[in-house]
């Protein structure tokens, strides 16, 4: 006879694993077993149960023995699924348990739970059991197992795509007959099955969720915030996540693969980057309310930090922001995240300074009591132009903002025409978009400053309608130090056509030769003289100056 395999389901209550059962239990191939360590985690844990002596003596109670002779005990079938409750496994079982067999993870979000959940039993932290799934998930992981997940929300939705979808992550063939089953009680139901099972007992087949929740009763909150966490960790691990408008996008790949996995300060916390939130009432979500720097990270020093953050105070204080951190505090969260993550070289941070948490939705700064909200977000990010070959500009029909509107020396987060003039790079299929003034003159493009060169002489507009970067006033005194002549003032269009080098200047992307604007080759399509002099003197500067990181130490 072949050896069985044993399938485990590991689940919490009202979490769809009964209809899952008896999914499994239409298979001509499985045969199945309802929660046959109940027993045992009755006896181990004291816990009442309504029908807690008829469990006991019906079932045995001995987990090891249960675990040897029932789970992985001979059978008539190829397939035996075991559906197990995640706080059934207690401590004592065998290790066989989670070392043997196929597993996989059943999931439902509690707040599709916890509604009705007292029904039967008072609802707890324990009992609702999304931890102790956790705790089981991680443990087969560290086995080399990584349990695949389902939602019970997927299933509903569409259960013959996540039902095959499982089967193959089981490499299980799939059947048709487990969409059905004959409504009723069935006899591989527990003793428990008259409290639990009447709504199943009803069912033919997975049925869709109800259109709209429950009410939450506002005595489960605490308990609701309390699982969540673990239930949305859970949840981004499933094989397939649902949309709300359609099918779900493919999960996208990142430009720096070592950055699925950094570590983010968010309001006086260090998170990992998928718990890197801020709240729906920040002010940066109700109206863009908040300033940023951009700042680089090179051999253990942040470059010019106490430069962008005399920029960031200034921006709050025109802004009125209160509760502002001090300088000292800022560098300790960015410090503290630098080391946290190991970011030593080849980091940009970018560092944000919200309004801060509202007590209510609204406009008013009066509604902001709880301070100012700082995020440091640090990535491992090389420049994002090709500082070698040169980039290409277009002129978006997007204008920079004028001083009457929104004053650019304020380095604010709202930026839509900045992103709109982009919008029209990127339909150009162009690096980025050379934004003009309202009165038609250059003034940078939708992200970085820009710079001219004619007959070896530089230009750079005015910072009337820019921002006045640091990385532009860093490169202004690069250019004099080179004993080059410099100019600021208004420039045309034009001239950038005409001119004989241009290039830009940003934190994020350094000094980047524009090498085509408009259709016009800058020069001769090649990077400038003058370009690569200062570029050498910039690169030379920034390996001289800078913050060292505390606790840095160059190997």
């Amino acid at each position: 006879m072949e050896e069985i395999q044993v399938i485990h389901s590991w689940s919490a209550p009202r979490s769809l694993s009964t209809s899952l059962m008896y999914s499994f239990a239409q298979r001509d191939d499985t045969e199945v077993l309802d929660e046959p360590l109940y027993a045992n985690f009755l006896q181990v844990t004291g816990a009442e149960r309504p029908y807690r002596e008829e469990v006991l003596s019906t079932m045995d109670s001995d987990g090891n023995k249960v675990v040897k002779d029932v789970i992985f005990g001979p059978g008539e079938k190829r397939y035996r699924f075991c559906k197990h409750m995640a706080k059934q496994r207690v401590p004592g079982l065998a290790d066989d348990l989670m070392k043997n067999g196929k597993h996989f993870i059943l999931i439902r979000s509690p707040l599709d739970i916890l509604p009705s959940f007292e029904k039967v039993v008072p609802p707890s932290f324990l009992e609702l059991g999304l931890a102790g799934l956790v705790s089981i998930y991680s443990e087969l992981c560290e086995l080399g197992k990584a349990p695949p997940i389902i939602d019970a929300a997927d299933l509903q939705k569409d259960p013959e795509a996540v039902l095959r979808g499982l089967c193959e992550d089981l490499d299980i063939p799939f059947q048709e007959s487990m969409l059905k089953w004959e409504a009723g009680p069935k006899p591989v139901d527990g003793v428990w099955a008259p409290w639990w099972y009447k709504n199943v007992h009803k069912s033919t087949c997975f049925t869709p969720a109800r259109e709209y929740p429950l009410p939450l009763p506002s005595s489960l909150y605490d308990l609701l915030e309390q699982s969540l966490p673990f239930y949305n960790m859970l949840r981004r691990k499933t094989r397939r996540i649902s949309s709300i408008t359609g099918p779900p996008l493919p999960t996208p790949s990142l430009p720096v693969p070592a950055n699925e996995k950094i570590l983010v300060w968010v309001a006086g916390e260090i998170v990992p980057r998928d718990s890197a939130k801020v709240s729906v009432f920040d002010s940066v979500i109700q109206g863009g309310d908040a300033v940023w720097e951009g700042l680089r990270v090179y051999n253990g020093k942040v470059f010019k930090l106490d430069k962008h953050l005399d920029r960031l105070f200034d921006s709050a204080k025109a802004l009125a922001f209160t509760n502002v951190p001090t300088r000292t505090e800022i560098k300790g969260a960015i410090y503290k995240t630098l080391n946290s993550n190991g970011m030593f070289e080849n980091t940009h941070i970018r560092l944000t300074l919200t309004r801060g948490k509202k007590v209510t939705s609204g406009m008013s700064p009066a509604f902001n009591l709880y301070g100012c909200t700082l995020i440091v977000l640090a990535e491992w990010k090389p420049p994002i132009y090709d500082n070698t070959g040169g980039i290409t500009l277009v002129t978006a029909t997007t204008r920079r903002n004028s001083p009457n509107n929104l004053d650019s020396k304020i380095h604010h987060n709202n930026l839509l025409n900045n992103i709109l003039a982009k919008v029209e790079g990127n339909l150009a299929k162009a690096d980025d978009a050379i934004m003009l003034d309202k009165d038609g003159y250059v003034s940078e493009t939708n992200a970085t400053n820009i710079f001219l060169v004619k007959k070896g002489r530089v230009a750079t507009p005015h910072a009337d309608y820019c921002l006045p970067g640091i990385t532009r006033a860093t490169v202004m005194e690069l250019v004099v130090k080179e004993n080059l002549v410099l100019e600021e003032r208004r420039l045309s269009l034009s001239e950038f056509h005409t001119a004989d080098e241009v290039w830009t200047t940003g934190t994020m992307g350094e000094l980047t030769p524009v090498v085509m604007i408009d259709g016009r080759v800058i020069g001769d399509g090649e990077v400038g003289p003058v370009t690569r002099q200062v570029q050498t003197a910039y690169k030379n500067l920034t390996e001289e100056l800078g913050e060292p990181i505390p606790m840095y130490c160059k190997t």
